[in-house]
């Protein structure tokens, strides 16, 4: 994806009321989030039950034996996978999860990682999947190193569960007059390496004109990209939308950073499989599909405020 080629703005109107939602969401389960090494590593469980389980039968059996599905996750994105106070992974991803376990009779199990190693990690046979707020491109699907170009794996399918823009946020009171992507020419942004927001800058800064170059600076997980533009060591930092505004609304208590702009890019995120595991993808849309149908995907996207980006059916590598 290129920051030339947006597919969807959102309106200022239903960006403020998102933000709004989260906030209400914040309130409930505002935390310091989660280290990329917080406990080295270790893993979460989101709930599961093995009763009436209509789906089970869907599964591989070697998973459906050990009752457990490995998540691959970058757990400090709130509020799509973090930890609260008690160092219990939650947000939009685990609980969606837990739904899903519900269905298939298994327990998701969250395990943290930086997320430009995830799927690498699936690809070890490390994780079983990877749910991560990660956008459904067709250079992951097939494979394609986003810089070069060039195929560097097998790529990996795409289940969709979310649909999700781009933002860009700035010090509070100082936007320095960023409005849009062309906006960081001559400035430096912070973003979190491996992520659609890296590609849109690294876009951007061939497009920009000579004495005005665009720096960028990338980190293992967003919220070392944060504390990076709170000390003011970047004029602006870009992330998915429900995790920027959700940033907006609780660091330094609603205090450290704005909105700037309209998202763009709107794109699936996508639970990723490994090419040769279709049976478990085929077994993780059944499931999406029968919580959208039973109400109970609704129920979680309307907890965290982020109605805008719900989806009304589980599509296979839908992103573009």
């Amino acid at each position: 994806m290129t920051a030339s080629s947006t597919r969807r703005t959102t309106a200022a109107r239903s960006r403020l009321a998102a933000v709004g939602a989260i906030a209400v969401a914040g309130a409930l389960l505002l935390t310091g989030c989660g280290d990329q090494t917080e406990n080295g590593g270790g893993s979460d469980s989101t709930d599961a039950t093995t009763v009436a389980a209509p789906l089970a039968d869907k599964l591989p059996k070697e998973i459906r034996d050990k009752g457990v599905i490995k998540v691959g996750s970058d757990i400090a994105y709130a509020p799509v996978e973090f930890k609260d106070s008690s160092g219990k992974t939650v947000g939009i991803d685990p609980d969606i999860a837990a739904a899903m376990g519900k269905q298939l009779g298994v327990t998701f199990q969250f395990e943290n990682g930086t997320f430009d190693t995830l799927i690498t990690g699936l690809r070890s046979k490390r994780y079983d999947i990877a749910m991560s707020a990660m956008t459904d491109t067709k250079d992951r699907q097939e494979g394609i190193d986003s810089d070069t170009g060039k195929k560097v794996g097998e790529g990996v399918d795409f289940v969709d569960y979310f649909t999700a823009g781009v933002s860009i946020y700035t010090k509070k009171g100082d936007d320095q007059g960023i409005k849009t992507w062309s906006d960081l020419c001559g400035k430096k942004i912070v973003v979190q390496r491996g992520t659609v927001s890296e590609d849109l800058a690294k876009a951007e800064a061939k497009n920009c004109p000579k004495g005005k170059k665009l720096s960028i600076e990338a980190f293992d997980n967003d919220q070392q990209a944060q504390t990076r533009l709170r000390a003011g060591g970047a004029d602006a930092g870009s992330s998915d939308f429900p995790v920027a505004a959700y940033a907006v609304q609780t660091s330094g208590g609603g205090k450290d950073f704005q909105l700037v702009g309209e998202q763009v890019e709107a794109a699936p995120y996508g639970i990723a499989v490994a090419k040769n595991n279709t049976q478990l993808r085929d077994a993780l849309q059944a499931a999406l599909d029968a919580i959208i149908a039973n109400g109970e995907y609704d129920k979680i996207i309307k907890k965290w405020g982020v109605e805008d980006g719900a989806v009304d059916k589980a599509a296979i590598n839908g992103g573009k």
